[in-house]
């Protein structure tokens, strides 16, 4: 595949972007139009006539939308922009083929904008990349620093109503490279080989698109070509990655690390906590660097106020998992030169990102929480947090595909066996599916049939809506329905229905 050769402003480059609604195209359209480039697109969800409001924001930004039928790929100028799940023989591919357009992928041009950039935050971890991400650029751009954001998810610290669709920032650049990018990095593609970071935050490893041996050699290998890294100990595969490693900055949940949370106090939707930092801390003084060009201008010769030796803090977002994806970003944080008590004080105001354990609101009693859990640790984390307290879960789950069910399914049929609970519900609809070739090997109704077996109330509906109007049906008062899955915009707008199926029942 031909490079675009992406250097410096982008002002007169022109790029088309194929599926560009999607979670990973949505933000980098959003950073392109920001820094000058001309952008253009198509989705099949825009054909389809899918969340249209997605497509009327980009729209405000200036991009031009065209139908997926290769009428928008018409200059050789074009550099055509590709998930690698985009098919050759989808019409906007032909004719940049045709037309001898450059190609790249989203992770080769994400990946050229972020290593030009002065300091490279890269977050890689089977879950908790998006809030991890959001968290960090929470307390850059809270702090001044000003910094680029790529993220998979709508960030609610930064959406507003001319700008609901919040999953990228546009902060500091110029033709030297910028001053800081933040960016979760996929490892389902292989594509975070391609990211060179001066942070590597590592959250954790698991299982979800590929097998373990090697997802441990894609994260290794990415913490091993960063300057400094940050890392949860509190994951024994992370821990094991990490050993030996120099500049790391060490973080864990009730464990022994450089950073440390202790004596947690969930409450349903927030969570407290007490950070215990490690002094000195392991990086020693911050050197320049680690900061952004702005701040070397001027910095002092030794920097100072890493943080208390304790503090307690209060997140506004739940659950002992958020308490460890805001080490991380503490972590993150202090690496790049931000006091780790400024850093502490402000990740209190993080709101949170959508459809991450995002409450819909509530009616009759029920209350109504929309949901990215599709794997088997964000499913455990979210059910860990929903059963710290009192009341049935009723969950709608739709798996994002069929080659992850094949992958991960006796994980995750172990996974939620051991966290539903016996008056648990769990519908089971048939996995999002939006074309092109695909081998159903393991379907719903094979999970479903798994989890009988642990004598758990597990149900297939392969329609969606009648899923839906099941629990509804069968919802009552201190009931917590969860809509849960990955790669649908449209489950959010489900969840709000829904809730509104439950206000028609009042």
């Amino acid at each position: 595949m031909a490079n675009g050769n992406i250097d410096g402003p982008l002002s007169g480059q022109r790029f088309f972007l194929v599926g560009i609604g999607g979670s990973g195209m949505m933000p980098l359209a959003t950073i392109l139009a920001g820094r000058g480039a001309t952008v253009e697109g198509s989705d099949r969800g825009l054909d389809q006539g899918r969340v249209p409001a997605k497509f009327a924001a980009l729209e405000a930004l200036g991009v031009r939308l065209f139908p997926q039928d290769g009428s928008g790929v018409v200059a050789a100028e074009q550099i055509v922009v590709a998930s690698a799940a985009v098919e050759d023989s989808v019409a906007d591919i032909v004719a940049a083929t045709r037309l001898g357009c450059a190609r790249m992928t989203r992770a080769q041009l994400l990946s050229e904008l972020f290593n030009a950039s002065d300091l490279r935050i890269g977050v890689a971890g089977t879950s908790g990349k998006s809030t991890v991400t959001g968290m960090i650029g929470w307390i850059l751009h809270a702090t001044g620093r000003d910094p680029t954001v790529m993220n998979g998810a709508v960030m609610t610290n930064f959406a507003r109503p001319d700008a609901p669709f919040a999953s990228a920032l546009v902060g500091a650049y110029d033709k030297e490279g910028g001053d800081a990018f933040v960016s979760e990095v996929d490892e389902s593609d292989g594509s975070i080989a391609f990211y060179r970071p001066s942070i590597a935050v590592l959250n954790n490893v698991s299982l979800d698109h590929k097998g373990l041996d090697e997802l441990r050699q894609l994260f290794g290998d990415f913490a091993r070509r960063a300057e400094r890294v940050v890392a949860n100990v509190g994951d024994a595969e992370t821990a094991a990655l990490v050993a030996g490693m120099d500049h790391v900055l060490t973080v864990a949940v009730e464990g022994t690390a450089d950073l440390v949370a202790e004596a947690l106090a969930p409450e349903p939707f927030a969570i407290g906590f007490d950070l215990v930092v490690r002094t000195p801390s392991p990086f020693g003084r911050f050197a320049p660097s680690s900061l952004s060009r702005r701040e070397r201008e001027g910095a002092p010769e030794e920097r100072k106020g890493e943080g208390d030796e304790r503090r307690r803090i209060r997140l506004a977002v739940p659950g002992r998992h958020n308490v460890a994806n805001a080490l991380a970003a503490i972590g993150a944080a202090m690496a790049a030169g931000v006091p780790g008590d400024e850093a502490a004080r402000v990740i209190e105001g993080f709101t949170g990102l959508k459809r991450r354990f995002e409450k819909v609101g509530e009616a009759a009693g029920v209350t109504v929480i929309d949901d990215f859990g599709h794997n088997p640790d964000k499913i455990a984390a979210t059910l860990d947090t929903l059963h710290a307290f009192p009341g049935r879960l009723l969950i709608l789950f739709q798996p994002h595909g069929y080659g992850p069910l094949k992958v991960m399914r006796r994980e995750l049929v172990e996974s939620l066996a051991a966290r539903l609970a016996p008056d648990d519900l769990l519908v089971l609809p048939d996995p999002v599916y939006f074309g092109g070739t695909v081998a159903r090997e393991v379907t719903s109704a094979d999970i479903v049939d798994d989890l009988r077996a642990y004598d758990r109330d597990a149900r297939h509906v392969a329609d969606r809506a009648e899923a839906a109007a099941m629990l509804v049906a069968e919802a009552r008062a201190g009931d917590r329905i969860v809509v849960m899955g990955a790669r649908d915009d449209t489950l959010s707008l489900l969840a709000r229905d829904m809730l509104e199926s439950l206000r028609a029942k009042t």
